[in-house]
């Protein structure tokens, strides 16, 4: 299932209905400290001034390279990391500024999956107790343990038999359906997706696609579907933002990304894509180290490495442009003014 094939003109963002969740001038540096005296040395400047919105039932995908700092943005959104600067709205709460005890409320409504099934999962307790776990500590559950974890399970597509078993004894695949059962349970509005196919074969991940699909369709999810493979998140993406050394250097919606890249970046991801039937050296490849979140350039980021470059891109930080919903933040679409 191809959620780009399925756009229609009403999957299209109302500009009259506020957003779920909006992100503005989100930063999460962390110091970087050595010594004896444990002296700041340096600064990591993971997410350096992150904006975008999301809409009920849209997913949105962050796409870029390891080491990009889109991890770093979803730890925020939940929590587990603290914010340098920026404001955070979820369903209108002011994420950021939220008490410990409110913050763990609203997390019924903010749920996470992350990469890796196993460590996702406490190998002590068996699925069931898993499934159910969050609606037990929201006092959610209405009737049995058992009747809800069944029924979970039939929603992810596992046999509800298998509710007393533990997590060893399930395929990577299956592991991570349970996750997103666990996820599913609390009803949440916003699901974070953290490089949650990544780590299964392409089959397993087609799979896992299309259920998260049929779950947003069902029960009328909202994804920030994280991934460094721009090929998995075109097949779930409404819209797509563009990540590169802590920055959204373009968005769009999916399918303009897909067909008309500006940004040089994006270009190359897409480029680097592989095709069925191609030698991989025919395939392009972005050239260079990714720089240092430490010291990046004092003008465009991507500088160092794009085949585009001209010298106002060493010098000066690029313009962000904003026209016909997307956003783009290059020196080639602002002109290269002296």
């Amino acid at each position: 299932m191809n959620k780009n094939s399925q756009k229609t003109s009403d999957n299209k963002r109302d500009p009259s209905k506020s957003p779920l969740l909006e992100v503005s001038g989100l930063k999460t540096w962390f110091d970087l400290k050595r010594g004896i005296f444990s002296r700041r040395t340096d600064t990591i400047r993971a997410v350096d001034g992150v904006s975008f919105s999301i809409m009920k039932n849209e997913t949105l995908g962050l796409v870029g390279e390891s080491g990009c700092g889109k991890t770093t943005l979803g730890r925020t959104l939940l929590g587990l990391e603290t914010a340098t600067a920026g404001e955070v709205f979820f369903c209108k709460e002011p994420l950021l500024k939220l008490s410990r005890g409110r913050m763990n409320r609203m997390r019924k409504s903010l749920q996470v999956v992350f990469q890796d099934p196993l460590s996702s999962l406490n190998p002590r307790m068996n699925i069931m107790d898993i499934v159910t776990e969050g609606l037990v500590q929201f006092k959610m559950l209405e009737g049995s343990r058992e009747q809800h974890a069944r029924k979970l399970l039939g929603e992810v597509g596992l046999d509800a038999d298998m509710i007393y078993r533990f997590p060893h004894e399930f395929s990577g695949g299956q592991r991570q359906r349970i996750n997103i059962a666990r996820a599913v349970s609390m009803r949440p509005d916003l699901i974070i997706c953290d490089e949650a196919v990544s780590a299964l074969d392409v089959s397993v991940q087609a799979q896992v696609i299309n259920l998260l699909l049929g779950l947003q369709e069902r029960h009328h999810l909202s994804y920030l579907f994280i991934s460094h493979d721009l090929s998995v998140v075109s097949n779930i993406a409404d819209r797509i933002a563009v990540m590169y050394l802590g920055r959204i250097v373009e968005s769009a919606n999916a399918a303009d990304i897909i067909e008309d890249p500006l940004h040089p970046y994006t270009k190359m991801l897409i480029a680097a894509i592989p095709v069925a039937g191609e030698k991989k050296t025919a395939r392009k490849i972005i050239k260079g180290e990714t720089p240092s979140l430490a010291s990046p350039s004092s003008g465009c980021r991507f500088y160092p490495r794009c085949p585009e470059a001209a010298e106002i891109c060493r010098r000066r930080p690029p313009p962000e442009i904003r026209q016909n919903g997307r956003f783009i933040c290059c020196h080639l679409y602002g002109g290269f003014p002296e």
